[in-house]
């Protein structure tokens, strides 16, 4: 399968997902009403959509085999992650599990390419050569910015401590 479709296929599924909003105590799913005030606030256009850039975190060509080493940089890593969302940079971030090339995936809340180069260019793998980042215009669910905020009530524990 091609990264291409693979991302064809993810987006599907995401934008199926969040098309309807599960109601506490409904036993179903609702579709809200439509708030103005919140599309305006989250940059939504009249499609509830906005444009994002998705980036691929791929294996970077420096391997790291000092066990120490690996684990300051990962730890920096997830800082830096954590910085970016608190900022409103990154809403979502995240590891995929099954140890292939690419490694996870970020979508960044900015408008180009550029501006989410220079973000990239602040993380540490990145810095290190661990990490190497692919990035690509994205059209998704303006919802997603609120991501943050609910995984904030969600978070037991910090993935950075």
């Amino acid at each position: 399968m091609t990264e291409n479709m693979k991302s064809i296929i993810f987006s599907f599924f995401l934008l199926l997902n969040l098309s309807s909003v599960a109601q506490p105590g409904t036993g179903g799913s609702t579709i809200l009403a439509y708030d103005s005030l919140l599309a305006k606030k989250l940059g939504a256009d009249e499609y509830g959509m906005k444009k994002y850039i998705f980036a691929f975190l791929k294996a970077g060509k420096v391997k790291v085999e000092d066990t120490a080493m690996a684990a300051k940089i990962q730890s920096a890593h997830l800082k830096n992650i954590l910085r970016l969302a608190t900022e409103g940079k990154l809403i979502l971030a995240g590891p995929f599990l099954d140890n292939q090339n690419i490694r996870g995936i970020f979508i960044f809340n900015v408008e180009s390419i550029e501006e989410a180069k220079k973000l990239t260019e602040t993380d540490p793998a990145i810095k290190a050569g661990v990490l190497e980042m692919e990035l690509r215009p994205w059209y998704g669910p303006a919802a997603l910015i609120e991501t943050v905020r609910i995984h904030k009530s969600l978070e037991k524990k910090s993935v950075a401590d």
